[in-house]
């Protein structure tokens, strides 16, 4: 899990964001927010709670890094911080400006400076950048004349960031050490927060290498081998288990180690070369041949790797090891089997 600790937020701007395409307006705060203690910690709290991944990203442009304006507002920031509610103001309207699919939603928009945030045993400073876009009903109880009265208030759970963007003062010549969540958009609006407005690509470290790697070894053995080479499900599902396998028992990746003990065949390891070349080319991506291996990456790709056999309607079969006890046929009625060998049941 990621360990993100936030020590205090020393500025904060609030302004409120809609819908362009909706004729919605952006209004601008007249200057920024003072907050007390209690409030300072509570906000840390909601703002930081949901960034829970190690996937890191970049800022980024297709022609250069200067013309990403959000890394040109955050700059300045860093550079001087009593700037942040003037460039909060540019990034509002910047955010305004790409809020134009008929379904996002309008709300609040918040740029916060934080001071000596601890990033996986590093310090830094960094400027959050957030937007609360749903609203959730809570219940107001409380004593009145000798007895009680309830009312209900609209407004924000602080236990659900709904966008979230963490831009640290580090590697700042790469666009930037950036984390992101956006837990609300997922269908065709949902590219706003991170392509349109902040402009962020992967940060291609050792996350990105093995998450990367083990989606390409599952698109291989589901996807290319089947067209290549006779190979049964439960093949498959060895291959898979093999790959994970791997992962998990490494601390470091090379690429001619993992094809000769987990492809083994001279004939599947040139497949799966060429599998990659194309898969890299396709997706705009490269996948670094050695690296070091991130076990949180193993372990949410892991999950995606479906290593189960279906038959008919009703029939699954879960491998996740020692392809040698089973067998696979056909009777002399024609009948498909898979035949299973064990020592004990439980």
């Amino acid at each position: 899990m990621n360990n993100i600790i936030a020590s205090r937020i020393t500025e904060l701007a609030i302004h409120r964001v809609g819908n362009k395409s909706s004729s919605d307006e952006v209004y601008i705060s007249k200057n920024s927010c003072l907050i007390n203690e209690d409030l300072n910690e509570t906000l840390s709290s909601y703002f930081m709670s949901s960034f829970k991944s190690e996937e890191y990203y970049r800022l980024f442009h297709e022609k250069e890094l200067n013309l990403n304006e959000v890394y040109n507002y955050v700059s300045d920031i860093f550079d001087n911080p009593d700037s942040l509610y003037e460039e909060s103001v540019f990034l509002a309207k910047h955010l305004y400006e790409k809020s134009v699919h008929p379904k996002i939603k309008g709300g609040e928009f918040y740029v916060v400076y934080f001071k000596d945030c601890l990033v996986n045993g590093e310090t830094y400073d960094a400027v959050g950048l957030f937007k609360s876009e749903n609203k959730d009903t809570f219940l107001k109880v409380y004593l009145s004349g000798g007895g009680f009265e309830i009312e209900s208030e609209e407004g924000i759970n602080i236990n659900k960031l709904d966008k979230g963007c963490l831009i640290f003062n580090t590697e700042k010549e790469d666009g930037y050490l950036v984390a992101v969540v956006d837990n609300t958009n997922k269908g065709a609006e949902a590219k706003y927060w991170t392509d349109d407005f902040l402009g962020v690509r992967p940060r291609q470290d050792e996350y990105y290498n093995t998450r990367n790697l083990l989606s390409l070894c599952k698109d291989f053995v589901i996807k290319e081998l089947p067209n290549e080479f006779e190979m049964s499900k439960a093949d498959q599902a060895e291959l898979l288990n093999n790959s994970v396998k791997f992962f998990k028992e490494n601390d470091s990746f090379d690429m001619e180690e993992f094809t000769n003990e987990v492809m083994a065949q001279a004939e599947i390891i040139e497949s799966f070369n060429r599998y990659k070349d194309d898969y890299e080319q396709d997706r705009d991506i490269s996948i670094a041949d050695s690296f070091m291996i991130s076990n949180s990456a193993v372990k949410k790709q892991a999950s995606a790797f479906k290593r189960v056999i279906n038959l008919d309607q009703n029939i699954q079969i879960l491998i996740k090891g020692n392809r040698s006890q089973i067998e696979q046929g056909v009777d002399e009625n024609g009948r498909k089997f898979y035949k299973i060998y064990y020592t004990e049941e439980s």
